[in-house]
């Protein structure tokens, strides 16, 4: 009979142990608060950070990662597949592919319905604005869009839906209850993303190539005002806002500037600039955290993500991450 080598065995049992300690430890640092999640629109990837802004893990995905939600929990998180035709699902805590939607039409951004049943998807080449159940995949409604359409918001109420038409510089409104688009808002230059006031009176709305955010009456689905951003040696034609977000007592806007390098900080009620913060090249996506002390900021041309000190209103990390970083996620739970 063979003796077996105990020294190999020991080996091989802390080799076991230490595998385990690290599986574990990796758990610990995805479920725990603070991390954010970064899709990289040509990197097919998400890049994950930690609070202390490192890179902690990168997750290959879906073919043209763009817009990122979560579920009504935060237990999972919905990525639009722009080129896959789809938008994948995934665990929030593990980062595993839990589930796909398929047949959604280039989906670009999207907004859960309050219900936390209904996801409503911008569908840039098809026109429209498609409906879906996010716990079964079937396809619930489709509405007709100018072309390019592209941000999505609803109320909280969860009548009405806004989804922006880039190339028509529409903003169309559709009243679920009646299940019909009830209005097209003419707004400035190539509307791209939206923020609504907390007492949900005033829509605000980046037009790219116009270099403003225009700004809705709610009540009357009207313009009511606009917004103009020009940091110091930029040209009007390299200032191009998408992403906007508004705090939650509703004093302070942030507006990402696209290829002027900055996010502009605006006094809400009084519709005025305050500073503007220097970032990456192609400030995109935004995401505040919980506590709105932190910004984080999506680079595009750059690849790299921006973190914003809110109170100094200072830059204080720059985290490269992959190519073309397009939304961000932050899960505060």
């Amino acid at each position: 009979m063979t003796t077996p080598d105990l020294s190999k065995l020991s080996y091989t049992l802390r080799a076991l142990l230490m595998a385990c300690a690290f599986a574990l430890v990796s758990s610990e640092v995805l479920a725990q608060s603070g991390n954010a999640i970064v899709t990289n629109e040509r990197g097919d990837t998400l890049s994950i950070l930690s609070p202390e802004l490192e890179v902690i893990r990168t997750v290959d995905t879906c073919a043209r990662p763009r817009g990122v939600h979560f579920n009504a929990d935060r237990s999972s998180f919905f990525v639009g597949c722009a080129d896959d035709d789809m938008i994948a699902i995934y665990d929030s805590d593990t980062l595993e592919l839990t589930g796909r939607i398929r047949g959604v039409p280039a989906p670009e951004t999207f907004d859960l319905h309050p219900d936390g049943r209904r996801l409503i998807v911008s569908n840039e080449e098809d026109a429209a604005a498609s409906v879906y159940d996010v716990e079964t995949g079937e396809f619930l409604a489709e509405y007709l869009t100018g072309e390019e359409p592209e941000g999505v918001q609803v109320t909280s109420d969860g009548r009405l839906v806004f989804v922006a038409s880039e190339a028509a510089n529409l903003i169309h409104v559709i009243d679920l209850e009646a299940n019909d688009v009830i209005a097209d808002i003419l707004v400035d230059t190539r509307p791209r993303r939206f923020a609504l006031t907390p007492d949900e009176t005033e829509l605000w709305v980046s037009a790219e190539l116009a270099g403003i955010v225009n700004i809705i009456n709610v009540a009357t689905l009207k313009l009511d005002g606009d917004i103009q951003f020009l940091p110091t040696g930029f040209r009007s034609e390299e200032v191009t806002p998408v992403d906007l977000l508004i705090t939650e007592d509703g004093q302070r806007a942030y507006v990402a500037l696209g290829r002027a390098n900055h996010v502009a900080v605006v006094n809400v009620p009084k519709r005025e600039v305050i500073a503007y913060v220097l970032v990456g090249r192609r400030a995109w996506g935004l995401e505040l955290t919980a506590d709105e002390k932190r910004l984080y900021v999506a680079n595009g041309l750059s690849d790299d993500v921006t973190v914003i000190d809110t109170e100094a209103l200072k830059a204080i990390a720059s985290i490269p991450v992959g190519r073309v970083p397009y939304d961000i996620l932050i899960d505060d739970r």
